[in-house]
């Protein structure tokens, strides 16, 4: 199989997989959901990318094409997930919240009719800074061990 996809692949999967113990630390419940939840730490989307860039630059060299094209990927997907898809979980919270609002305001006034959302908004989506750091750091690691494995 291909070892930089692999490299990925792991560092997406032991971001995940750390998600788990570090809720439970937290919250003092297993929260088995978290396998395959998006946001909160480490990220496992700056894992991956950053696991894939460090594999690559460390085969092919940091002056490589490869190198330079995983390394551009990995900054926008970090860029995303703390800018976009953090703000878009932000402006749940919001209209989550509106919503309950509506349907208080909709009991004090009989006349009003407000039909309460079956399901919310997920508000988890992106990452705080110190999310992404950490799963930079976490596929930095996941990437260097995955080169010197290879050539022993």
């Amino acid at each position: 199989m291909n070892r930089a996809l692999t490299t990925a692949l792991v560092g997406i999967g032991a971001a995940q997989a750390i998600k788990l113990p570090l809720t439970y630390v937290l919250s003092k419940k297993w929260d088995w959901s978290q396998l395959i939840q998006t946001g909160g730490m480490p990220s496992s989307h700056s894992s991956g990318v950053t696991a894939l860039a460090t594999y690559i630059g460390m085969k092919r060299g940091f002056s490589a094409v490869d190198f330079a094209v995983s390394s551009v990927f990995g900054a926008v997907v970090m860029y995303d997930a703390m800018g976009i898809r953090r703000s878009a979980g932000e402006i749940a919270v919001e209209v989550n919240d509106l919503d309950e609002q509506v349907e208080r305001i909709a009991q004090q006034h009989p006349g009003l009719y407000h039909s309460r959302r079956r399901k919310a908004l997920k508000e988890r989506l992106g990452h705080l800074p110190r999310e992404v750091a950490a799963g930079a750091l976490l596929g930095l690691a996941i990437g260097a061990c995955s080169y010197w494995m290879e050539r022993k």
